[in-house]
């Protein structure tokens, strides 16, 4: 009976591009009590596409099986649409927009997966317009890109949600929406609001009449005027709603409800009031969770993510103690946004820059799932999160420059890594970046410094070994030969480690001709030696005056050697030596005293020895003498006793 009492007038238009391949489709079906419209445009354009078609008819058939207008019937017309282009034998993968509407011939919803566009009429104005879910539709919320460039923006093609999805398929579903008498909808593919506007699309319904086939052949005359050279094919339906269904026994049925409730009433007060006080505190709740749901999105859009999560977290209590399954899952959905956001933020924070960028990312995709609410904040941050990274990134890159003492690119980095952070506010990237610049201009003033160090050691070294030579020369020509031969030596050693070879040679020859004159010494100095020792031997066995002259003919040799030092330790030597020689000399005179005054004493005693001799000599003879006499006188008197005896006496 709805449709009999009600007038939905449709007419529509769908042509082929100008290679006569047409992929909108288009269709609908009124039952009795409910109606289903449904444009589709695939998006593959291919010669033998049925995307379109196949979307269509799979979600009339839905809707035939159940008729009716609630959001589960929608959904399921929408999950058959795209489940009909998944399983399609194809050997291209089938992508398809789309719209369906759903009425009962007083009020409608719609659905929509893509950029097909439904505008609602009503007394010649837009009363109610569909949303792309496309890129340049966000970036028209965010005020990116002007409303009247979407039909030539590049990205108006680049669906996030349309059929054909394997994953995160989720279309649009509208509430319910009231209809008047005299209410009119239009539904066109984007070959229509490619080149016709609203502007122009609401003049057309201003002046139209209540057949809609007049509305849609002027349309279709307007858009051929204008001979587009890039007109492609294009669908265009419009639903006029002349009359909608008024049920006639409203107030008969209300009537008779109060009668039967009437004498009910005393036996269900108490059940009514208790109910009541149920309903009440159902509603407080749900209005508590509405209001908290109201503050979540506020709070996401402030930026506030901490208080979101304290609303979004007590909506979803009161949801679950309501059993609201639908504002479970959309307030989970926010939750799950929030939290990625603060985890993020957390990571942010930490300055893990990588893992924050990834989580701000999956952020954005979760923002799909909530209208893309937060989105701009979200947007923001991962600029923000990719200006960090840069920031260090730059600094490595400087870094590696400086490792290959590239300094001036290694300074252009950390100027622009710089720039960057004091940008974005970035304290410690500006910190580092400074601090990088500060270790670039120290090592360049280290280096500086170094290379200066280095030419003035070499300098030193060269004058160095300058005075070595001067100094050599100096000692060898005073015959100083060991004091040359460790300067040359020093100067062979400083020219060799500064490679000048010329200078090195010019040593060396010095060097050699002091070693020449240091052998020759040394054979002096062995001589000498010899000496010293023949000299200590004589010595010691108190030859003190040989001892004398071999110390005298070493100290010789060691002053034509001029060993001062050595010459120094014969003097004293020979001042010893001659001591010891006085002494000598004294006590060979004392000696010889001795000796003389002892052979004096020998020929003193041998002198009184001989004439004690000569004494006893003379004695003796005197004695004799005597004795003779005495013989002699004794003879004479033997004799003259004899008398007279003759002869000679002896």
């Amino acid at each position: 009976m709805r449709k009999q009492n009600s007038e939905f007038i449709t007419a529509f238009t769908s042509e082929a591009e100008s290679e006569l391949k047409n992929t909108d489709y288009f269709g609908f079906v009124e039952l009795d009590n409910f109606a289903c419209y449904v444009i589709a445009d695939g998006i593959d354009d291919q010669t033998d596409a049925y995307s379109a078609r196949l979307a269509v008819s799979a979600a009339i058939t839905t809707f035939s099986e159940a008729p009716s207008m609630n959001r589960r019937t929608l959904k399921a017309c929408m999950r058959a649409a795209n489940r009909a282009l998944l399983e399609a034998k194809s050997k291209m993968k089938l992508k398809a927009s789309v719209i369906i509407i759903l009425t009962n011939y007083t009020i409608f919803r719609y659905g929509q997966a893509g950029n097909i566009r439904l505008r609602l009429f009503r007394n010649g104005f837009i009363k109610m317009q569909s949303t792309d879910q496309s890129l340049t539709a966000d970036l028209v919320k965010e005020e990116k890109v002007e409303l009247d460039k979407v039909a030539r923006h590049e990205e108006r093609n680049n669906l996030y949600t349309y059929l054909g999805q394997k994953k995160e398929f989720h279309p649009y579903i509208s509430k319910k929406i009231k209809l008047t008498d005299a209410d009119a909808i239009a539904l066109y593919t984007r070959g229509i609001w490619e080149h016709i506007d609203d502007g122009e699309l609401k003049d057309i319904f201003e002046e139209a009449t209540d057949n809609p086939q007049d509305t849609v052949n002027r349309l279709e005359d307007m858009l051929l005027s204008k001979q587009p050279q890039n007109l492609g094919k294009y669908t265009f339906a419009a639903l006029f709603i002349n009359k909608i269904f008024t049920d006639p026994n409203r107030k008969r049925r209300i009537r008779k409800i109060l009668m039967t409730v009437i004498p009910l009433v005393a036996v269900l007060t108490i059940f009514i009031v208790v109910f009541a006080v149920r309903h009440n505190r159902r509603l407080e709740k749900q209005e508590q969770m509405e209001l908290r749901y109201t503050d979540t999105i506020e709070y996401i859009q402030a930026d506030n993510y901490i208080r979101a999560q304290e609303k979004c977290k007590e909506a979803l209590e009161l949801a679950e103690k309501l059993k609201d399954t639908g504002m479970q899952k959309e307030l989970g959905n926010y939750l799950k946004l929030i939290e990625t956001v603060l985890a993020a933020e957390e990571t942010l924070d930490n300055a893990k820059y990588a893992e924050a960028q990834k989580t701000y990312q999956e952020a954005a995709k979760r923002s799909r799932y909530v209208d893309r609410v937060g989105m701009d904040y979200i947007e923001e941050k991962l600029l923000l999160t990719a200006d960090h990274m840069t920031v260090y990134d730059l600094i490595n890159l400087g870094d590696t420059l400086v490792l290959n003492l590239q300094y001036d690119k290694a300074e252009e980095k950390y100027l622009e890594a710089k720039a960057i952070a004091g940008k974005i506010y970035f304290d410690a990237g500006r910190q580092s970046a400074m601090e990088a610049l500060e270790s670039l201009y120290a090592q360049q003033k280290a280096e500086k410094e170094a290379e200066r160090e280095e030419v003035q050691a070499l300098l030193a070294r060269q004058e160095s070994a300058v005075n070595h030579m001067a100094q050599g020369d100096t000692a060898f020509a005073k015959e100083d030969y060991e004091t040359a031969r460790v300067h040359y030596t020093s100067a062979e050693q400083i020219y060799g480690e500064l490679g000048e070879e010329i200078q090195k040679e010019a040593a060396a020859k010095k060097l050699a001709a002091a070693e020449d004159k240091l052998a020759g010494q040394e054979a002096k100095r062995a001589e000498a030696e010899d000496f010293r020792k023949q000299a200590e031997q004589a010595a010691e066995v108190q030859d003190y005056t040989s001892a004398k002259k071999y110390y005298l003919l070493a100290q010789d040799i060691y002053a034509s050697m001029k060993m001062n030092e050595e010459m120094e330790e014969i003097n004293r030597k020979l001042e010893a030596l001659g001591i010891k020689l006085d002494a000598a000399k004294e006590q060979a005179a004392q000696e010889e005293k001795e000796k003389e005054e002892a052979r004096q004493a020998e020929e003193a005693k041998q002198k009184a020895e001989e004439e004690a001799k000569q004494a006893e000599e003379i004695k003796k003879a005197a004695e004799e003498a005597k004795k003779a006499a005495e013989e002699a006188q004794k003879a004479a008197e033997e004799a003259k006793k004899s008398g007279g005896v003759s002869g000679n006496s002896p």
